[in-house]
C-alpha cells in the first residue's frame, strides 16, 4: 500500500495506461480505512492498495533500454503517456516484471511501469518535481517542437533515462493519442473519481489532459 498524495495519482495513472491497452495490477483508492492492531488511533489516512493476484507472479524487472519492444510504437507510446501525465520518476528499477499463469499452458510475462505516483504535477531537471498538484499541471506545457522528424517536449523527467526523449516521432505521438482520444469524458472522469478527487479537480485534469491529446494529434498531423 502507498500512502500521501502518490496514493491518488498513481491509481489515476494506472487505469489511463490500462485503458490504452498497457498491463497494469490492479489498484485501488482508499479514502479511509482501519489497520487490525495499527498502533496509532483509527481510521488510517487515506491510501492506494495494490492487488496481489495468485496466478501473477513478480519475477523481477525490466530496462527501458533493453526489452523486447525496443523501437516499436508501443514502447515510445508508454513514454509519451508518462510526458503527458508529466510522470517524473522514470527507473528501471521501478519497471516490475511479471508472470502470469491465469490457465495458460506457458506462463506469459507481462511488463509494466511501477510507482507511478511522481505524476500529475511538474517536472523539473534534476530535482524532484511535484505530484498530483493540479495548479502545476495545468500550467504544464506538452509538446515544444518537432526537428528532424522527432519529437521535443516541455518534459523535464527522462534525465536518468536520456534516450527515452530522443526517439519520439510523429507517428510514435499519434499512436498513444489516437487510442487515448477514444475514452469518453466519463471514462477520463471515472479514473480520477477513482482516485478520490473532487469533481473540480477531476474536471480540471480531464480538460488538460484532453487539450494534450487533441496537441498530439495535431503534431502528428504535421502541425
Amino acid at each position: 500500500m502507498k500512502l500521501g498524495p502518490e496514493a491518488q495519482s498513481e491509481v489515476v495513472v494506472s487505469r489511463l495506461l490500462w485503458a490504452a491497452g498497457y498491463f497494469q495490477p490492479a489498484a485501488y483508492y482508499l479514502p479511509s480505512w482501519r489497520l487490525v492492531g495499527a498502533p496509532d488511533p483509527n481510521p488510517q489516512p487515506p491510501g492506494r492498495f495494490r492487488l496481489e493476484a495468485e496466478r501473477e507472479t513478480r519475477i523481477g524487472r525490466w530496462s527501458w533500454s533493453a526489452n523486447p519492444f525496443v523501437g516499436t510504437e508501443p514502447l515510445r507510446g508508454l513514454f509519451v503517456l508518462m510526458v503527458m501525465v508529466n510522470n517524473w520518476d522514470l527507473k528501471t528499477q521501478q519497471n516490475p516484471l511479471y508472470e502470469l499463469t491465469d490457465g495458460a499452458a506457458v506462463p506469459v510475462r507481462r511488463y509494466a511501469v511501477g510507482d507511478l505516483g511522481a505524476s500529475l504535477g511538474s517536472t523539473r531537471w534534476f530535482f524532484p518535481g511535484s505530484k498530483s498538484n493540479i495548479d502545476d499541471f495545468e500550467r504544464g506545457r506538452f509538446i515544444h517542437s518537432v526537428r528532424n522528424g522527432h519529437v521535443r517536449f516541455h518534459y523535464r523527467g527522462a534525465w536518468r533515462e536520456p534516450h527515452l526523449k530522443r526517439g519520439v516521432t510523429p507517428a510514435d505521438v499519434r499512436w498513444i493519442s489516437e487510442r487515448l482520444a477514444r475514452l469518453t469524458p466519463s471514462q477520463w472522469s471515472d479514473a480520477f473519481r477513482a482516485a478520490g478527487y473532487t469533481d473540480t479537480e477531476t474536471q480540471r485534469y480531464v480538460i488538460r489532459l484532453r487539450q494534450k491529446v487533441q496537441e498530439g494529434l495535431a503534431v502528428a498531423g504535421g502541425s
